[in-house]
């Protein structure tokens, strides 16, 4: 029998499913209900969304403008974009981490934490930037709200993708960064990267271009906030190899501190293998008497 002389690597574990479940149920939690922790209301909001758009037309760079006006105008482009727009996102990017957790279990801990990482960047960018979409713009900027239009044939209401009624649940003003884009561009570089069939690679390769044109055509972001959400998955990925080192690090310490000799018991403890059963100690052993020689050269009464 052959005994391993190194343990499994961490990744390696097959009872580690459900905590990596918890994990990402409290990055979607997290991502849905960060609206709670904003401060501005709309106003502020509108107000940080026309600085952006304001900056995109300086630029001569405000392409949702017309994809909008394509997308609202044309059903057959609107709806299958609508409903891309309210399911895709929840949909390929877990199957993306399920498969590579099936398939791909070496590349699985990298991988997930470079999304977590750029999605808790994202976070904090929702809250310390709130800007509105497109979609909830003043009139004046002539931009329509397809999934408004398309309500009545798909599950959601007037609050982006969230069902009817739920739209208070879910954070309307996370327009920037782009997490639909930059979760998009996460699943294509792991597909294009780990997949062996060339069509499914090139597939993930046009899957962020595809979510780039429907975030812009319905309405839902700007150009910037796709740009920032590429930006910010190119640095979730620099954070990666750190936050790997420090969390390895950190195990490590714990493990230690959970098993250092000096949590062990101060008293001394007795070595039983050296104690015979029975056997008289040695202050109650008996002495034996001392018998003093006499030299042969000393003479007692009777020498010569």
């Amino acid at each position: 029998m052959t005994v391993p002389t190194t343990p499994p690597h961490p990744s390696r574990r097959t009872g580690r499913w459900q905590l990596e479940l918890l994990l990402l149920g409290f990055l979607y939690l997290a991502y849905d209900s960060s609206r709670l922790l904003v401060g501005g209301g709309t106003g502020d909001a509108v107000q940080d969304a026309r600085s952006l758009f304001d900056a995109e037309q300086w630029l001569h760079l405000d392409p949702e403008r017309w994809l909008n006006a394509l997308f609202s105008s044309h059903g057959w482009l609107g709806i299958p974009a609508d409903f891309s727009y309210a399911t895709l996102h929840y949909l390929v990017t877990p199957a993306v981490l399920v498969w590579l957790w099936r398939r791909h279990r070496e590349h699985y801990r990298r991988a997930r934490t470079w999304l977590g990482a750029t999605t808790v960047m994202a976070l904090v960018g929702f809250v310390l930037f709130p800007a509105a979409p497109p979609r909830l713009m003043p009139a004046g900027y002539g931009f329509t709200d397809t999934m408004a239009l398309h309500a009545g044939i798909g599950w959601w209401g007037g609050a982006a993708s969230a069902p009817k009624g739920l739209g208070s649940m879910t954070n309307e003003f996370a327009a920037m960064p782009s997490l639909h884009v930059g979760w998009a561009l996460w699943c294509g570089l792991m597909v294009f990267r780990h997949a062996k069939d060339r069509t499914v690679r090139t597939l993930g390769l046009a899957y962020p271009v595809m979510i780039t044109l429907v975030v812009l055509g319905t309405g839902n972001h700007y150009l910037f906030d796709c740009l920032a959400g590429a930006l910010l998955l190119g640095l979730g990925a620099l954070l990666t190899g750190p936050l790997l080192r420090l969390t390895d690090r950190t195990r490590a310490r714990l493990l230690f501190l959970r098993y250092s000799p000096r949590r062990l018991p101060r008293h001394p403890v007795p070595d039983y293998r050296r104690t015979v059963p029975n056997a008289p100690s040695a202050a109650s052993a008996p002495v034996a008497p001392t018998v003093q020689r006499v030299p042969a050269h000393i003479g007692g009464p009777d020498s010569p």
